[in-house]
């Protein structure tokens, strides 16, 4: 079996709704995922837009969600989800807006693509802080058993 992540919200290299965006109510869209190979001790998430801030000439990769340590009984978050209600022993990192939790899509310029990034785990990680995602890389170079990824754009209608 292979890792998947996937979304009730959006199909693959598809349009991400407004709905879980800065254009509408800004809130994460749910997740699911299965696959999780044997010894997979958790799981973490990264989304991230690599497009900004303009697709015809991206100059950085903009973080959005910053997830570890996601127990592998998990098998997705749900729409919406805050802090309080991750599965339990869930940790966050920071994104570029410097805060934890989900900041949505929010392009200033073009259709961007968001990447969803799980990456099953052969350890639980100690406890970062709050991590930005260059930390939480480190801390995952040489845990990785699987990673899976779902890609969706956005582009405003302003």
């Amino acid at each position: 079996m292979t890792l998947e992540i996937t979304s009730p919200a959006f199909s693959h290299n598809e349009a991400i709704p407004s709905k879980y965006t800065c254009d509408d109510k800004d809130i994460s869209p749910a997740l699911e995922w299965s696959g999780l190979p044997e010894g997979t001790k958790s799981v973490a998430l990264i989304v991230d837009d690599p497009d900004a801030p303009d697709p015809a000439a991206p100059k950085m990769t903009w973080v959005h969600w910053v997830l570890y340590n996601i127990p592998p009984s998990a098998t997705g978050l749900a729409e919406a989800v805050e802090t309080q209600d991750l599965p339990e022993g869930t940790k966050e990192g920071l994104n570029d807006w410097r805060r934890t939790g989900y900041g949505g899509p929010c392009p200033p310029i073009g259709r961007h693509r968001y990447f969803y990034k799980l990456y099953a785990l052969d350890a639980v990680l100690p406890d970062l802080g709050n991590p930005t995602k260059k930390d939480l890389e480190r801390a995952l170079e040489g845990h990785i058993i699987a990673r899976a990824e779902l890609v969706g754009t956005y582009q405003r209608s302003r």
